[in-house]
């Protein structure tokens, strides 16, 4: 039996990579998976690449009446809920004096907003002994040029990890961060809009800092996603695991 043997899972950026990654690795350990995405060709082709066991609901997290929508089609396939994995978020390298009111809001209702509607919906649906892992990054602990909307905004998801096992107490629901490193997925180019050269550098840049001399996967930050998803870490709510090569812990 695979670690999530017949749990059911909502993974949200589910149509490419580390939301993909995970969905993946999910469903070889048993689970079935519910994963959006904003665009539904991606979306498609991610549900045919991971095969079975997977639902593909097409939607923004930063509109509440998509996230109504994908609980609707969980509640009335499944009717219950196991596992959030709260990964969709937004990325973009915007200097101080560049950041506009339009980049602003768009971190923001996608990362912030997003994940806390996305957790919200899902607990009328979650029984004791569901897990809520939240995509973070080491980014929020790092100072980095240019990102200080995406920083700013993963810190605030560390924040909610804090706040929410308090207010879940006594439902058996735990809540923790995941904080990914320098993880080489196509967001760098379809987001970020970096170049194959500046990808190149960033991969050496990251060989330097990093203790463990590189940079990560995205079966590696998957593998840890499964760790706090599942009863592995059943006595474990509340904390930021950092999946970093060591960048942010020295």
């Amino acid at each position: 039996m695979g670690k999530l043997e017949g749990k059911i899972a909502v993974i949200t950026g589910g149509s490419g990579g580390l939301g993909l990654a995970a969905a993946e690795r999910f469903v070889t350990e048993g689970a079935y998976v519910f994963i959006t995405g904003r665009r539904q060709a991606e979306l498609d082709a991610a549900a045919k690449l991971i095969g079975r066991n997977v639902t593909a609901v097409q939607g923004d997290v930063g509109k509440l009446e998509d996230l109504d929508r994908l609980y609707a089609v969980v509640r009335e396939q499944k009717g219950h809920v196991d596992i959030v994995f709260a990964n969709a978020g937004a990325g973009a390298v915007v200097p101080l004096e560049q950041i506009t009111e339009e980049h602003f809001d768009h971190m923001f209702n996608t990362d912030v907003k997003g994940t806390l509607f996305t957790v919200q919906k899902a607990l009328p649906l979650m029984a004791g002994g569901g897990s809520i892992v939240i995509n973070g990054s080491m980014v929020s602990v790092k100072g980095i040029a240019g990102l200080s909307t995406l920083a700013a905004s993963k810190a605030a998801l560390r924040s909610f990890a804090r706040t929410w096992p308090v207010e879940l107490k006594g439902r058996n629901i735990r809540v923790n961060v995941i904080s990914p490193g320098t993880v080489i997925t196509p967001g760098y180019k379809t987001q970020f809009g970096f170049t194959d050269e500046q990808i190149g550098h960033m991969r050496s840049h990251t060989a330097e800092i990093a203790p463990l001399g590189r940079a990560g996967t995205p079966e590696e930050i998957a593998s840890a996603v499964v760790f706090l998803a599942s009863e592995d870490s059943s006595y474990i709510t509340g904390i930021e695991l950092f999946v970093d090569g060591g960048t942010a812990q020295i």
